[in-house]
């Protein structure tokens, strides 16, 4: 059978699963629809959390710049989630990071844009 260990624990025996399993189940039952966890609920969901991290790892080191640096990135991460159609909805998650002068620019340019479609709605209803 194949070796299925990930890790070692605190005692330094192997261990199925790298994530931590009492924050797992925090966050399944902070949804208002769970009211009781099963164990094997609970260790599958582990486990397909850690195969699709591991996915999204692999799949934005080969397709964006990470092999050229020898590092996967945050923005490597960013790039996928917005180009990659099978990752399409981590978009709002992993937003691409700017500057903070960059969105200030950004949102003045949507002010100004917003006053003049304002303006021209003026000018309609007077003539």
């Amino acid at each position: 059978m194949a070796d299925v260990a990930v890790g070692k624990d605190k005692c330094g025996e192997q261990r199925l699963m790298s994530l931590p399993l009492s924050r797992i189940r925090v966050i399944m039952k902070s949804s208002p629809e769970v009211s009781s966890i099963n164990q094997e609920a609970l260790v599958l969901t582990a486990k397909a959390t850690e195969l699709f991290v591991q996915y999204l790892a692999t799949y934005s080191y080969r397709h964006e710049s990470g092999k050229e640096k020898k590092a996967l990135t945050y923005n490597d991460l960013a790039n996928t989630a917005e180009e990659s159609d099978t990752f399409q909805f981590l978009a709002d998650i992993l937003p691409k990071k700017i500057l903070a002068s960059k969105y200030l620019k950004m949102l003045k340019e949507k002010e100004e844009e917003d006053e003049d479609d304002e303006g021209s709605d003026d000018d309609e209803v007077e003539s």
